[in-house]
């Protein structure tokens, strides 16, 4: 395995995917992780990330400077670099010219991290700060135009740094390097897959629960149903899923998912309607974050009094995945900026009586589903678009009525019949309505109207953390509109989203 340390860099989960891609586990790690711990876990390589502090700034993040005497391979890139030369006796100081963007780089050594990358390549740059003094021991492996010490290294101790970012597609030979840390410094094996991750999860599972009962609150998603399959495998009878419908759903959605899940998925499965008590805690609530919170702490209170009526139930499951984690909250405990409150992460609350079990919480989807093949998962289950939490709840900007959740759950059932009749629901990482909170002068039938807008939004993506806007053919989009317009009361207008993410994000809300 291979340890991260997450200075706060937005790109640590590339990292993270750069090493999984070559079949090696890695677990991403606050800077408060301690070197003894690190020790335990005896990881083959250790890297520090980089992060939008400068390392001579008061209360810039630092790991226990124990870890360059374990005896393990290190990479620091850009931050972590910096780290490394200010603790282990060099200077770095503010850049007279920043470096932002492609460069240039000029290998000075066909070796190392450099094997087979030849000597000029192009890398990535993000850095103000520069080396001026190498520790003792450290040689220049690599430069730029702008930057002198764009690479080092201490061959005998095996500590390498880059300016650069070796994770991010923009440096072309960046996989490369990567490998070579990973096979030729550190002596990884490519042995880690989900076949192996399903089995080492099942017995986690079981040493943690141990004959306690577990209950999951099961959406029919790929992400809960993989995990149903999970514990399933782990405590057989002793998990109890529990669906909820929480009013907040697609247009018959509720009625489907429960054919669907009983026909697929052979686990005891309690089906809970709760949509006025959802509706009545949102009326009025306009704030996403509000919203997000609300649809928490209700979806905790169903589940807690569901919980008392099974004997034995201390563990609560869900199928939280990295990304929700690195969106909701300061990455691992790390200083990653937040970006939002995911209804599984920021919206538990704090005095939850039941204990979390989240055994995809490491991974991101496109792996979840590669699990979900490996497990055996339904094609239907498995290929189901990413529906969010709170539903429908950050789908209608501003406040929530039933009348506007109609609206929208017409509009959408429109949208998603046209997408999967075009083939392009399994090319879309999601495809979407929002209902916006303004209205616009129409005609019809002769007659002025002032209606709904809404927003049709479609994604391609591989997990979630970075998105394109869909070119959807313009026929495609135009049966789209012409249908919502003239099948649904109370719509007059409809717009497409073209922007990414970044800087948007994929849900509105």
């Amino acid at each position: 395995m291979i340890v991260i340390i997450d200075f706060g860099s937005q790109f640590n989960q590339l990292i993270a995917r750069r090493v999984r891609e070559c079949r090696v586990y890695c677990q991403i790690e606050p800077p408060t992780v301690t070197a003894e711990q690190i020790r335990a876990w005896s990881p083959e390589g250790i890297i520090l990330s980089g992060g939008p502090s400068s390392i001579y700034e008061k209360n810039s993040p630092r790991v226990d400077a124990g870890i360059f005497k374990l005896g393990i391979p290190i990479l620091g890139i850009c931050y972590g670099m910096h780290f490394m030369v200010d603790t282990l006796g060099g200077k770095v100081k503010q850049a007279s010219k920043r470096e932002y963007g492609f460069a240039a780089l000029t290998a000075r050594q066909q070796k190392g991290l450099f094997a087979g990358i030849g000597k000029e390549t192009v890398t990535w740059m993000s850095h103000g700060d520069s080396i001026e003094t190498l520790p003792k021991g450290f040689t220049i492996s690599a430069s730029t135009a702008n930057t002198k010490v764009a690479a080092m290294a201490s061959t005998r101790k095996k500590f390498f740094g880059v300016q650069f970012h070796p994770e991010v597609e923009h440096t072309a030979k960046g996989r490369k390097i990567i490998r070579n840390y990973l096979f030729d410094i550190c002596g990884c094996k490519p042995s880690w897959t989900m076949k192996s991750f399903a089995r080492d999860t099942v017995e986690q599972i079981r040493e943690t629960v141990g004959d306690k009962k577990v209950i999951l609150g099961l959406s029919g998603g790929v992400d809960s149903s993989v995990t149903a399959l999970l514990i399933h495998r782990a405590i057989g009878t002793n998990l109890t899923c529990i669906f909820v419908d929480n009013g907040l759903l697609r247009k018959n959605e509720a009625d489907q998912l429960k054919r669907k899940l009983k026909s697929h998925l052979k686990i005891n499965i309690r089906f809970v309607k709760s949509a006025t008590r959802f509706i009545k805690a949102l009326s009025k609530v306009s704030d996403p974050e509000r919203k997000r919170k609300i649809i928490g702490k209700e979806f905790m209170d169903v589940f807690e009094a569901e919980a008392l009526k099974i004997k034995d139930a201390d563990f609560l499951a869900q199928g939280t995945l990295y990304p929700d984690i690195i969106e909701s909250q300061s990455a691992f405990g790390g200083p990653t900026s937040v970006i939002k409150s995911h209804h599984n992460v920021g919206g538990l609350p704090k005095k939850m009586k039941l204990k979390l079990v989240e055994p995809l919480k490491y991974l991101f989807k496109d792996e979840v589903r590669k699990l979900g093949r490996t497990l055996g998962l339904d094609d239907d289950l498995v290929w189901r678009q990413p529906f969010p939490g709170p539903g429908l709840a950050i789908r209608v900007i501003g406040e929530i009525t039933k009348k506007r959740l109609e609206v929208l759950r017409e509009v959408d059932a429109v949208l998603q019949e046209e997408i999967r009749a075009s083939g392009y629901y399994r090319k879309l990482w999601q495809s979407f309505a929002v209902l916006l909170p303004i209205k616009s002068v129409g005609i019809m039938g002769d007659g002025r109207t002032y209606e709904n807008i809404v927003a049709i939004r479609a994604v391609t993506s591989k997990d979630a953390m970075t998105a394109d806007w869909a070119r959807l053919p313009h026929k495609l989009l135009g049966n789209i509109s012409n249908r919502i317009i003239n099948e649904v009361r109370g719509v007059n207008r409809v717009v497409y989203d073209i922007s990414s993410k970044p800087p948007s994000t994929i849900e509105w809300e």
